[in-house]
């Protein structure tokens, strides 16, 4: 990026903070939308419009009212209680990619935060909602989804089920012609296969648009009307290069590991979450949203509460063990944790440039330092991030108008700042 560039840059980024601002002492609040018996045309949330702004805000919360989903079941236990020991986190600061101090508060405005649940040490330190969410609101968190199925995966692994050195075809015959027959099922996990595919949010002719056709995220227009559901579609797509030594960011390489994990384990993967969500302590039930033939859209459809996602959280920074039972393996944590090489993940300079000196392992973002820091993120301002030494979890949960945005980097300086100030 050259310097006129990046000083444009930083100067978009200090204008949204100075419109955050603004609106932070406005307090009017807008129309919410689904008011009405029924709403009127210009407060309803249909499936066309569900991921755009001003629909969005309720889209996000209620997907499950608009589209078919499978539960995972919180199960019959007592909830994991959260204890509470707050701290006034409104006014800590950071650094923004604009070089202004920003604080936790102005930071939430601006991105669109819905939600802002840290916890240190199994304790509820900083909990806040906005906009109109609840609590009890189940938000979509997008490609934070792509991180619990790396961690069913690696589980699978753990347990023998699962050979991560074997080539796809070997788990899915009907796919060897497709980019991901001859792809071992480990370049599946740390997004490393050769494919012709991109991840263009807002180009109708993406592959990327394609996939969202497909599963069922937005209706497709008649010219793109091509494939039924996901099994339909993820065989139509073609290698592009080799496999390996690279770092492709590819929501298709994920659903092809559900489906790999399904036929190996012969167990959906909204079953294998069950097994962890429904004895973790959940509060609710999360839930998965459906593509057309029934199956879990795996690379960014699941829904949960901001709690539970916490608690999810938890049980990886406490090593998979809640109340005596270990529920994921310590290894499988582990595999996770030690990362990959950040060598890899800086030749995409996009990705770089929002979580700088990361690594890619099995659909997370790993630190390569002592803290094993991990994290998963989804667009539109979904974060799951857990430092394990400390035991610092949060999750942010968000309706940024654009899936990918120029307050993404400055959103994980916000996680870090958090993160760093409960260490002292």
């Amino acid at each position: 990026m050259d310097h006129q560039t990046c000083s444009e840059e930083q100067q978009a980024i200090a204008a949204r903070y100075e419109q955050a601002r603004a609106e932070i002492a406005d307090s009017k609040q807008p129309t919410p939308m689904m008011s009405g018996f029924p709403p009127k045309p210009c407060q309803r949330v249909t499936w066309d419009n569900w991921m755009r702004p001003p629909f969005s805000r309720w889209g996000f919360r209620h997907l499950n009212q608009l589209r078919p989903s499978i539960e995972v079941p919180a199960g019959r236990g007592p909830v994991r209680e959260l204890p509470e020991a707050p701290q006034d986190l409104d006014n800590l600061c950071f650094e923004s990619l604009c070089g202004q101090q920003i604080s936790v508060v102005e930071a939430l405005q601006a991105t669109q935060a819905d939600s802002l649940l840290v916890l240190h040490r199994g304790k509820v330190v900083y909990e806040r909602y906005l906009a109109g969410q609840r609590a009890t609101d189940r938000h979509i968190m997008f490609s934070v989804t792509k991180s619990l199925i790396g961690i069913l995966a690696e589980q699978l692994i753990s347990e023998g089920v699962l050979d991560c050195a074997l080539r796809t075809d070997h788990y899915l015959p009907e796919l060897a012609s497709s980019a991901f027959g001859d792809a071992s099922v480990r370049q599946l996990m740390d997004m490393a296969v050769g494919i012709e595919f991109s991840e263009e949010y807002d180009d109708p002719r993406s592959e990327s648009s394609q996939y969202g056709y497909a599963c069922g995220f937005q209706p497709a227009p008649a010219e793109f009307a091509h494939y039924a559901s996901l099994y339909e579609y993820l065989p139509t797509l073609r290698k592009k290069g080799e496999h390996g030594g690279h770092f492709h960011y590819v929501t298709a390489c994920t659903e092809v590991l559900a489906w790999v994990m399904e036929r190996a384990s012969s167990t959906t993967c909204a079953d294998l979450l069950t097994r962890i969500w429904s004895r973790m302590g959940a509060e609710s039930s999360g839930y998965f949203m459906a593509d057309p033939w029934g199956r879990s859209v795996c690379g960014a459809g699941f829904n949960a509460t901001a709690r539970d996602m916490a608690r999810f959280g938890l049980l990886l920074a406490e090593n998979g063990c809640c109340r005596g039972e270990q529920l994921i393996d310590v290894d499988t944590i582990e595999r996770i944790a030690q990362g990959s090489d950040p060598a890899i993940y800086a030749q995409d300079e996009d990705f770089h440039a929002w979580v700088p000196g990361a690594s890619y392992k099995s659909q997370w973002y790993v630190t390569n330092d002592d803290s094993q820091s991990m994290m998963a993120g989804g667009i539109h301002g979904q974060y799951l991030f857990i430092d394990r030494p400390s035991q610092v979890v949060i999750v942010k949960q968000s309706t940024l108008p654009e899936a990918v945005g120029l307050l993404d980097p400055d959103s994980v300086r916000l996680l870090k700042a958090i993160t760093a100030h409960l260490k002292k």
